[in-house]
Parts: structure tokens; C-alpha cells; sequence
């Protein structure tokens, strides 16, 4: 089975051209995203066909649950399909089917070389059937002030909680110290599988640092620290820019890179970063286990 490893701001997957046979896709995650015994990598990204767009993502983390979205994954899933021919370089436009729903993609370039990618990462979504939150009995919570400043306490430290679903959850937490100085890989997992998450959660730290300049780190949901997070970069700037950090773009800079965000405070959230093909391989096919 050939692979190709793509890498966008250092958040790295593993990805195939893949049909809809059914094969264990979870254990073969967990199988070539381990760093020692498999490729390495932060998830296992599959190109497939589709009915109602120009192709479908399914992307799986490296414990083998499947993930409803990821941003740096769709840009290097439609990286690789322009570098492999598989689409025209000369369109403007690509639509991208994924869990969270379809995906809009923005190509800007001439004479066929692609100079930026830009994804749409669909409306942000507050309320705590989205996230989803378990709530005390009442009703939902669909104040986006209560949404914005939810308190938890782990292991005596206090957390206002920033919940925002992009299609998959986050609690975003502005800190206001250099975001090196946070415990996210003591904090990281018990925020992560905190029992109100009945789905778990992603857990960015954020610090401000000017109206278009925000450095974050990202615990990802099944796949620990990674070194960026598409749609935790996109959670971290709804969030900042409904508090009135930022302006309408930021750059949101992880230990992998620098990504783009904006957003008008209504309608769609955009990215742009960076996306590249790292190498080629293949895997033997006698670990390819069918389900």
C-alpha cells in the first residue's frame, strides 16, 4: 500500500487514496502513526471519492478515533491532489466533503503553480449540543456568553473555559503568561477527558499578544501535544475575537508555524498556512487488516 507523508506548520499525517471497501482504518492509524514501530504521525488522512463534492476527507487520529474536522489536514489533502494531477491546478475553487459537512477551498495561483491555499472551516457553533457538554438538568446552554467563560477547576488550578465547536470540540484558555510556561502536558489529557466532554475535547492555551498576533499551544484529542491545530487555531480566534482581542485576521503562531485565521464575528471561519509533501512510501499490505 503506497503512502505519502504531508505535513502542514508540523502537524503531520499519513495519507492514502483510498475507495469505500471496508478495511479497519482505526487499527491501521494506530498502526503507522506510531512514531517507533509505524511512520510517525498525527493522524492517517484518507482521499476518497464522493457524491456530493470534488472528493471526501475522512481523517483518524493516531488512537484511532476518527475526527470530524481538521484544517491543516484538508490543505494537505488538497496539496497532495494538485501535486498528483488529480485536480486542476487552474481552478479557483475546490469543494472538499468531510464529517463536519463539505468545505470550501480557495486557489490562488497562475500558470498552474498554486501560490496559497485557503479552507473554509464552516460557521462556529456554541451551543452545548454542539460542543458537546454535559450540563446540569435545566435545558442547553445556548448563551454564547456562558459559552465563552466556563469555569472548571483541575487539580487546584482555575479555568474560564472558551467552548466553540468548528465541526469537532474545543476549550480554549487564554492565558496571560508566555503559553511555554503552561502545564498543558500535566493538564492537557484530565481537560481532555474531563466527564462533561462526553466526546472529548481539544485544549488550546492561548496568549494575546497584539490585535493580530496570538501564540497558542494545542492538546488534540487523541493524539496529545501536536505541533499546530488547524481548527484549534480557528477555535482560539473566534474565541479571542468575540472577547474583543483581535481584529478580524490573526496570526496564530504554534511551535510548528504560523497559521491564518479570519473571521468577521458572523458566517464562515477561514485558513491559510502552509502545506507540503514531505516523502513517499509504501506499507506492507499484510498490515492492512479488513473489518
Amino acid at each position: 500500500m503506497k503512502f505519502t507523508k504531508v505535513q502542514g506548520s508540523g502537524n503531520d499525517f499519513v495519507l492514502l487514496e483510498a475507495d469505500e471497501s471496508k478495511r479497519d482504518w482505526s487499527r491501521l492509524a494506530v498502526a503507522m502513526c506510531d512514531r517507533h514501530f509505524g511512520i510517525g504521525a498525527d493522524g492517517l488522512l484518507l482521499v476518497l471519492p464522493s457524491n456530493k463534492a470534488d472528493f471526501k476527507m475522512r481523517m483518524f487520529d493516531p488512537d484511532g478515533s476518527e475526527a470530524e474536522a481538521c484544517g491543516n489536514g484538508l490543505r494537505c489533502l488538497v496539496k497532495y491532489v494538485l501535486e498528483k494531477g488529480l485536480f486542476n491546478k487552474n481552478a479557483s475553487q475546490m469543494n472538499v466533503e468531510t464529517m463536519a459537512g463539505t468545505r470550501k477551498v480557495k486557489l490562488e495561483g497562475t500558470g498552474g503553480k498554486i501560490a496559497s491555499i485557503e479552507v473554509s472551516m464552516g460557521e462556529p457553533r456554541f451551543a452545548a449540543g454542539d460542543i458537546p457538554l454535559v450540563i446540569e438538568p435545566g435545558g442547553e446552554l445556548v448563551d454564547i456568553k456562558k459559552m465563552l467563560g466556563y469555569p472548571l477547576t483541575i487539580d487546584n488550578t482555575n479555568l474560564l473555559l472558551n467552548l466553540v465547536s468548528m465541526g469537532n470540540p474545543h476549550a480554549v484558555y487564554f492565558w496571560q503568561r508566555p503559553v511555554s510556561e503552561f502545564p498543558l502536558s500535566r493538564l492537557g489529557p484530565k481537560v481532555e477527558n474531563l466527564p462533561v466532554f462526553p466526546n472529548r475535547v481539544n485544549f488550546e492555551v492561548a496568549q494575546v499578544v497584539s490585535r493580530q498576533k496570538i501564540e497558542a499551544r494545542v492538546w488534540e484529542r487523541g493524539a496529545g501535544e501536536t505541533l499546530a491545530c488547524g481548527s484549534g487555531a480557528c477555535a482560539i480566534a473566534v474565541a479571542a475575537h468575540l472577547h474583543g482581542y483581535i481584529d478580524n485576521k490573526v496570526d496564530i503562531k504554534l511551535p510548528g508555524g504560523v497559521l491564518g485565521v479570519e473571521w468577521d464575528g458572523a458566517g464562515e471561519v477561514f485558513l491559510s498556512g502552509p502545506a507540503e509533501i514531505v516523502f513517499i512510501g509504501e506499507w506492507p499490505n499484510e498490515n492492512v487488516k479488513k473489518g
